[in-house]
C-alpha cells in the first residue's frame, strides 16, 4: 500500500518522464477507485496508446515562429492555455498542412503512426497544453494536445 502511494506521487512529480511505466502502475490504481478516467490524468504522460491533437505545420522556421508569437501574445505569455477554437484560427491562417482546413485537427491517432519527433512531442504534451515550436522531417510544428486514451 505504501509503495502504491509512493509511485503515484513520483509519477506526478516526474511527469511520467523516464519512469513512466513504473509510475503508471501505481498511478492507475488510485484513479480507478475515483472517477476511472486515468487516461486524462497528467501523470502517466507518454504511457497512453492514443492522443487527440491539433497542429500547425510550416515549412519555414520564421513562419512557425510568427504563429507561436500569436499564440504567445494571446494566451501563453499570461500563463493561459490556448482554447482549441483559437488554436484552430491560428492553424487555419498559418498551417501548410491539409489539416489547416479543419483548424489543424488531426483527430485521434495511435502510437507508431506519426514520425519520431512529432510522436514524441504529441505523446508528452500535457492535455490542454501547447508545445513549443519543434522540427520534424516534414517541417516545423506546434502541437495542442486535446486528449489521451488507452
Amino acid at each position: 500500500m505504501g509503495k502504491g502511494k509512493e509511485a503515484a506521487g513520483k509519477g506526478k512529480e516526474a511527469g511520467g518522464k523516464g519512469k513512466g511505466k513504473a509510475a503508471s502502475g501505481g498511478g492507475d490504481e488510485p484513479a480507478a477507485k475515483g472517477k476511472g478516467k486515468s487516461g486524462k490524468a497528467a501523470d502517466g504522460l507518454g504511457t497512453c496508446t492514443y492522443v487527440k491533437a491539433r497542429h500547425i505545420l510550416c515549412e519555414k522556421q520564421g513562419k512557425i515562429n510568427e504563429a507561436y508569437k500569436k499564440l504567445d501574445e494571446g494566451w501563453l505569455s499570461n500563463g493561459d492555455k490556448v482554447p482549441p477554437a483559437e488554436f484552430a484560427k491560428v492553424a487555419a491562417e498559418y498551417s501548410e498542412c491539409p489539416s489547416a482546413k479543419k483548424g489543424g485537427d488531426l483527430g485521434w491517432f495511435p502510437r507508431g503512426k506519426m514520425a519520431g519527433p512529432f510522436q514524441e512531442v504529441a505523446f508528452n504534451t500535457v492535455v490542454g497544453a501547447t508545445s513549443a515550436p519543434f522540427k520534424s522531417t516534414h517541417g516545423y510544428h506546434i502541437i495542442l494536445s486535446e486528449g489521451r486514451k488507452n
